[in-house]
């Protein structure tokens, strides 16, 4: 019996839509899924999880106190409590910031091997394919152990329905704050009101061929009209023409969206590491040689000053 529990992450109070995609990951090679909720829970938290194949939901039950709750320290002590109680031995979680910050201290406390940014996992064999690299290859990696864990790319796996009905635990623990780590602030002022990345099921980026800090404006109205979250090359974060939080790449964000517009982006291989996963990959550019150009699934080869308006017009 392979017994997998689900850290579910939230997002204003209902749980997301690349956590529901893990569940159907999971469900594919698990005998019964355990999903665990650190919120609280309602009632249709429970109707949404158990829709997608959730048989067990528990609520950690932390203290509503931000610096308690979203401490990662007091998280991690938290899914190791339930874990051991509820002999979990298959633990899957988002490599999303969260996730990032949180899986290796959960790892580390049970000892357990742990590989991030999967893209699919056989839960039976213990076996997880995650890309190598710089992207360049996918390997399939066997993990051994009594207890394993997998951190899940978000939007690797769609969601698929499969009702089934659940129960739910609650779970109380001393909720312990360690001395040595303390949240002080969260500041997510740089992404505010905008997608998260690695959640967005449309990307649409903008690279060198913007130019200059001000025409990224077209990137960010198209983003709007298509209900997208823009995104940028490294070469214009280290332009200063936005934020290092948009940044896709090696050494920024690894996406899987549906759909990814790259708008005058050359795409060199680091840039190709971080959203070679897409489902559909579009190419904006004058220079019909580029790589993102002969690596897309469609191309328009044109000045992206005269497409991009045009697009949203269009809509």
């Amino acid at each position: 019996m392979k017994q997998a529990g689900i850290v579910i992450e939230m997002e204003n109070g209902r749980v997301k839509e690349t956590s529901l995609g893990m569940i159907t990951l999971a469900g594919r090679t698990a005998d019964s899924l355990t999903a665990m909720v650190m919120s609280g829970i309602t009632d249709d938290i429970t109707d949404h999880l158990s829709e997608y194949g959730v048989h067990t939901i528990v609520d950690l039950s932390l203290p509503d106190a931000p610096e308690i709750r979203r401490n990662p320290a007091v998280q991690a002590t938290a899914v190791v409590h339930a874990a051991r109680e509820l002999k979990l031995d298959r633990i899957l979680g988002l490599s999303s910031p969260e996730g990032k910050d949180l899986l290796p201290r959960v790892a580390a406390l049970l000892d357990a091997p742990l590989i991030m940014d999967c893209v699919d996992a056989d839960l039976k064999t213990g076996t997880a394919t995650t890309s190598q690299y710089s992207g360049k290859m996918m390997a399939k990696i066997q993990l051994t152990g009594e207890i394993l864990m997998f951190g899940v790319r978000p939007n690797a796996v769609l969601p698929e329905s499969k009702p089934v009905p659940a129960k739910t635990i609650a779970m109380t623990m001393d909720a312990v704050v360690p001395e040595n780590i303390i949240l002080l602030s969260r500041d997510e002022a740089d992404t505010e009101g905008r997608q998260s990345l690695a959640e967005a099921d449309i990307i649409i980026a903008g690279g060198r061929g913007l130019k200059n800090k001000d025409n990224f404006s077209l990137i960010f109205d198209c983003a709007e009209k298509l209900n997208a979250a823009p995104a940028a090359s490294r070469v214009a974060v280290d332009e200063g023409w936005v934020p290092y939080a948009f940044q896709v790449g090696q050494t920024g964000e690894k996406v899987s969206p549906q759909v990814y517009i790259a708008c005058g982006i050359s795409g060199s291989i680091q840039h190709f590491a971080g959203m070679k996963t897409a489902k559909m990959i579009i190419a904006v550019n004058k220079d019909e040689n580029t790589a993102m150009m002969a690596n897309c699934d469609y191309q328009v080869q044109g000045d992206l000053f005269a497409i991009l308006p045009e697009i949203m017009r269009q809509l």
